[in-house]
């Protein structure tokens, strides 16, 4: 294809509250990826519930402790129950009275133990809780990783709580050691009325929502075992001009607009035959999608629907590739040459790269600035969708000044008047690397005294060659 050419130009230069955490880790290797033998695996689904002193207090007309057990009670009724779905309850302090200054730590029991069809034993035994105790989270949830059978199957951890930990250790070790052993840790946060301080706290566990009243609780608690029962998936599909899903091998985030964690970060892949992957994704933030394409596209507002498939569209992805460079691709005396990559019209570059690269870019059209001497800008250049072109800028020429002492000096372009070289009392002598073009050079001496004594030449450089000037003064 024909070279672009060039157009020169400048260039374009909370305890309060109710709290929900769902701590979820998946049996199969890597978080993403897609397991034809997960549907068959059991769901486990472990209650740890919250009866410690604080959930006597009053919140929404009842107190706590009724309205969390009322709430909790209500969605089990609800549940369809199977011989894949298998439920636990453990409860932490409920069997030790709270004494100021004799708090029991281990008061942690798991209550009901795995198995199917049990929602109305677990029922049953919240019915009997009475609220007394201390608030060990990190112990309970530690031991808690211990209540699942081994064989495998799809274990889910639902911390309901009222408060902070109260017995001086640390649920997020917990959550990191959890981790380094290779189990996936997913938490969700919601509490109600929760000060900064105490959301803060719970920030490093898992995703902290805030749920205003016990109805915004019982919306989240159904929400979240939706998403325990039932996967979220999704594919992303980058769509060509045409609307087709023919794009693919870029890099994208998924951005939860609430906390700003970039998570989870894939490339896109399709699958033999054709259609993008299959993927795992929590549905409960509402995400920006950037996809890391130049120059960059971004869905925002992200809302994805639970326990369901989820495609999401990517319009005007189809991409092409564009290689800037010198005439002929001519190695030149500049060594590297940066170029800065705009958005017709636009005042930032949105990338940076060296001449000669070839850069893939979603179609559209372009301006370049090549950081030649002077700057060289090539505007509107057109990237088309499948296609691989060039747009190519001439070869530089070489100055040489020659003179007899040092000086000041500025070499400008002879039309624009812009600056290229300038001189600061400093020797002239040397050899430069100028693209083509018509300069003027404007020397002083440094002993001269007088305006009068400045010297003015105009000269011409072209691709290829030198140019000499010889300043006396």
């Amino acid at each position: 294809m024909k070279p672009l050419a060039p157009q020169a130009k400048s260039p374009a230069f909370g305890r309060l509250g109710l709290l929900c955490v769902a701590l979820c880790w998946m049996a199969f290797p890597g978080w993403g990826q897609v397991s034809t033998d997960e549907e068959a695996l059991p769901t486990r689904i472990l209650f740890v519930f919250d009866a410690s002193n604080s959930m006597n207090a009053f919140w929404g007309g009842d107190r706590k402790i009724q309205s969390a057990t009322r709430l909790l009670s209500e969605t089990l009724k609800g549940l369809n129950q199977s011989d894949e779905l298998e439920l636990g309850l453990r409860v932490y302090g409920h069997g030790t009275k709270h004494v100021p200054g004799k708090q029991d730590c281990d008061d942690t029991e798991l209550v009901v133990p795995f198995s199917s069809f049990n929602n109305l034993i677990i029922k049953q035994a919240l019915s009997r809780i009475r609220a007394q105790g201390t608030t060990p989270i990190a112990r309970s949830l530690e031991l808690a990783a211990q209540d699942f059978p081994e064989a495998p199957g799809r274990n889910v951890i639902v911390l309901i709580t009222d408060g902070i930990e109260a017995c001086d250790e640390d649920p997020c070790a917990v959550s990191k050691a959890l981790q380094a052993k290779g189990v996936t840790l997913k938490p969700f946060v919601i509490g109600m009325g929760m000060d900064d301080l105490m959301a803060e706290s719970l920030n490093c566990i898992g995703n902290f929502y805030d749920a205003a009243d016990p109805q915004a609780f019982e919306h989240v608690l159904q929400l979240v075992l939706e998403q325990a029962m039932h996967n979220t998936t999704v594919q992303v599909d980058l769509l060509n001009h045409a609307g087709e899903a023919t794009e693919s091998n870029l890099a994208y985030s998924f951005t939860d607009t609430r906390t700003g964690v970039h998570h989870p970060q894939w490339v896109h892949t399709l699958r033999w035959g054709g259609g993008a992957d299959t993927l795992y994704i929590d549905p409960l933030p509402l995400y920006t999608l950037t996809v890391h394409s130049l120059p960059e596209a971004r869905l925002d507002s992200l809302a994805l629907k639970p326990g369901v498939h989820n495609t999401i569209a990517m319009p005007d992805m189809g991409t092409g590739h564009l290689t800037p460079q010198f005439a002929r691709g001519v190695r030149t005396d500049y060594g590297k040459v940066k170029v800065q990559w705009h958005a017709q019209g636009a005042c930032e570059p949105f990338y940076s790269s060296d001449a000669g690269e070839r850069i893939r870019l979603r179609a559209g059209t372009y301006d370049l600035t090549f950081g030649t001497t002077p700057p060289l800008t090539v505007g509107g250049v057109q990237v088309k969708e499948g296609q691989d072109d060039k747009v190519e800028i001439p070869a530089p020429g070489s100055l040489v000044l020659q003179a007899a002492t040092s000086g000041y000096a500025v070499v400008i372009e002879a039309q624009s008047l812009r600056p290229v070289l300038q001189f600061d009392a400093s020797d002239l002598a040397g050899m430069h690397t100028l693209q083509p073009g018509d300069y003027t050079v404007i020397f002083r001496a440094r002993n001269a005294r007088g305006t009068l004594y400045s010297i003015q030449k105009n000269f011409t450089v072209a691709s290829g060659n030198t140019t000499t000037i010889k300043l006396h003064g």
